[in-house]
């Protein structure tokens, strides 16, 4: 019997490759902006963060969110998504 195998997807703030369902999606299309992917399978370009915030402010540093999504992405933006990020991560468990 074959092992199923297990999609990775890379972290934009700490470049480590983990499972996809480790992560957390960030996505951005044209009607909504850029918005956390609760079901991973919005349409639009997206990129992975691990859940915590560490790797989020890493990533809002190296500007790695805008350069994955092929997208400016201002300051307000990343405040909103920031907050959306926290709320999210403590709800997770």
């Amino acid at each position: 019997m074959r092992k199923k195998k297990i999609p990775m997807r890379r972290c934009v703030g700490c470049m480590e490759s983990k499972p996809k369902k480790e992560l957390i999606r960030i996505v951005a299309s044209d009607d909504e902006g850029v918005r956390i992917d609760e079901t991973g399978k919005a349409h639009g370009r997206g990129v992975y963060l691990c859940p915590n915030v560490d790797c989020f402010e890493k990533a809002k540093k190296k500007k790695a969110i805008g350069r994955g999504l092929k997208k400016e992405v201002d300051e307000q933006q990343l405040e909103k998504l920031y907050e959306e990020f926290f709320a999210y991560e403590r709800k997770d468990p």
